[in-house]
């Protein structure tokens, strides 16, 4: 039997910064009747270059800041926690969770023609090796090719995000250009960041490669795993969300309406870690 008060809990999704805010967007949309709360780290952005020990422990306080929420799952809009977290859980068995990494392998490998993908992401993210692994799971004849790609986030989150930004292209072009000349024919964007230039990512990569939001995968990964344990709301009214951040309000409106510009009018609240 359904859990009525848990059905009308809002969904719990956190990021080392504002890339998380892609994921919020794209449950936004599939899902527009629930209640998201998101938290973004933006005084302790990135954590991409932090030990595995820093990011573990980072994860543990974001999470118990929505757990402060009536949250009926959590989702990990970071590549890096993803991956520094691998199959592990951080919530009780009986919160639903996820992170960014499973759902977007799983997609990159039913899409892939050649079996050749690419992966970018953070160094901590590429280090650990948590895309690698679950891609062969999947499938252990995938071939992957993987680049860190460090100066993105601080790029993405400072709004050099313009199609035509020499800076931001002649980075993304160093990074990219060793997985498109080993022929992957799809590429994960490993990092939630990453979709804000995902044009002039096409751009680099071609048309025929087909480029993969780790955080719209997570989205809808989410949003099959509230339907099967029955925990989606049944309110009629659109949902609304409530945004929190470890530093400045007025810096988070400024930035995230490169994410999703209706973040930038919602409740926004600043919190000390």
């Amino acid at each position: 039997m359904k859990n009525q008060n848990l059905n009308q809990n809002a969904i719990g999704v956190f990021d080392s910064g504002l890339g998380g805010l892609t994921a919020v967007k794209e449950l936004n949309r599939i899902l527009p009747q629930e209640n998201i709360i998101f938290f973004g780290d933006t005084a302790r952005v990135p954590y991409g270059t932090r030990s595995r020990k820093t990011i573990l422990r980072y994860t543990r306080e974001d999470i118990a800041i929505l757990r402060q929420h009536p949250v009926k799952m959590i989702i990990a809009a970071c590549g890096t926690v993803s991956s520094a977290l691998g199959t592990d859980s951080p919530v009780e068995e009986e919160m639903p969770f996820t992170g960014v990494v499973y759902p977007a392998a799983r997609t990159a490998c039913r899409i892939t023609k050649n079996r050749h993908i690419g992966v970018i992401g953070t160094p901590a993210t590429i280090r650990s090796g948590g895309y690698v692994e679950a891609l062969h799971a999947i499938d252990p004849e995938i071939t992957v090719t993987a680049m860190a790609c460090p100066l993105l986030v601080h790029l993405v989150e400072y709004g050099y995000t313009n199609r035509d930004n020499p800076i931001t292209r002649l980075a993304a072009e160093e990074y990219l250009m060793p997985i498109k000349n080993a022929g992957a024919d799809t590429l994960i964007m490993g990092c939630t960041h990453y979709p804000i230039i995902r044009d002039i990512i096409a751009d680099i990569m071609g048309q025929d490669v087909q480029l993969i939001s780790a955080g719209e995968e997570a989205a809808k990964f989410a949003r099959d795993c509230l339907a099967q344990r029955g925990l989606l709301t049944d309110r009629a009214e659109p949902g609304h969300n409530i945004y929190y951040v470890s530093d400045s309000e007025e810096s988070f409106r400024e930035n995230a309406k490169h994410f999703l510009p209706d973040a930038a009018h919602g409740q926004v609240f600043s919190i000390h870690i």
